[in-house]
């Protein structure tokens, strides 16, 4: 039995998960979906109700009968010759996500996480109402491109009370630099000029107060919960902003935040997330949003939390969804 890795080229995360499965005798695939087709290939046929035939490359070759897991670890897409019209790519593009996507999608393995769930849990306002209704608190929260609307809403909270923040990837390359728009509060200039949010849809929420933030990171059955402490002000709005000023250390999950976590998850039909939490100097623990396919090295490598073997475990032991 075989565990598939779909992982970009540069990716210490996935390499450490392969080492811990090689060491225990598992037979692994490591490839990019950009490998496909100049350099990985399938061969896959319907017998008897299953899919059956192999998936290789230059180095590795494995039957598709033969995988017990798939982990879809932030893979880039198809690539194509670059001599091919536009059209043409567009339509191998499409072939190729549905011709060799749709064959590992339909193989009855575990996967962490299936593209179909990662689809859905991308989606933030899905994410806070179901949250919401596994029993977790939410941040009030408004979407819109009116400024008369959102006018009201910073208008219900004290001043500097309202953040903004992006929905998906918020890196914008600008004169060959990626720029990087980070979660921040509304300052008096800000709300005194709302008529940006005429551009887009502008997501505007509550300030939560922190006494400090949690990542949880759940692989299977193993959860991770992870306090993170900010030590300057850009990092206590997002922590990203400033790495270097940040401690970690494991943390204790409220029983009423993990029952609402595990029907999250049930929910969502994920069996891998990271889970952001604010917790308030009253302790409340107050849901950010949940990543289907979150980083986890930088936390083992402040915490010694044993996240890498728990992906190890989770996909060796493999399992139908």
């Amino acid at each position: 039995m075989g565990v598939l890795i779909l992982a970009r080229d540069f990716d210490p995360t996935a390499d450490a998960v392969v080492r811990k499965l090689t060491g225990r005798g598992v037979q692994v695939l490591r490839t990019d979906l950009s490998a496909f087709p100049t350099s990985l290939s399938v061969d896959a046929a319907l017998c008897d109700r299953r899919w059956r035939g192999r998936l290789w490359n230059s180095h590795h070759s494995m039957a598709l009968e033969e995988m017990r897991s798939i982990w879809c670890r932030n893979p880039s897409t198809y690539r194509f010759r670059d001599e091919m019209p536009t059209q043409v790519q567009d339509l191998a593009y499409r072939e190729a996500k549905l011709g060799l996507g749709g064959v590992l999608g339909a193989l009855d393995v575990l996967w962490a996480n299936h593209p179909n769930r990662c689809a859905d849990a991308i989606w933030k306002p899905y994410q806070w109402r179901m949250a919401a209704e596994c029993g977790l608190s939410v941040a009030d929260t408004a979407i819109t491109n009116d400024p008369e609307a959102a006018a009201r809403f910073v208008g219900a909270h004290s001043e500097g009370e309202t953040i903004t923040k992006a929905l998906g990837p918020s890196g914008v390359t600008v004169d060959g630099q990626t720029r990087v728009a980070f979660t921040r509060r509304l300052d008096r200039s800000d709300v005194a000029n709302l008529n940006s949010v005429a551009l887009t849809a502008t997501t505007l929420q509550r300030f939560v107060p922190k006494a400090f933030e949690v990542r949880l990171t759940v692989i299977g059955d193993a959860w991770f919960p992870v306090a993170i402490h900010a030590l300057s002000e850009r990092a206590r709005v997002d922590w990203r902003s400033d790495p270097e000023a940040l401690t970690f250390r494991p943390v204790e999950v409220p029983d009423g935040v993990a029952q609402g976590v595990a029907m999250y998850m049930k929910r969502a039909n994920l069996v891998y997330s990271g889970l952001d939490f604010v917790v308030t100097p009253d302790d409340e623990w107050v849901f950010l949003e949940a990543n289907s396919g979150p980083q986890f090295g930088f936390l083992e490598a402040a915490t010694g939390e044993p996240m890498t073997a728990a992906m190890a475990d989770l996909l060796a032991q493999g399992a139908t969804q």
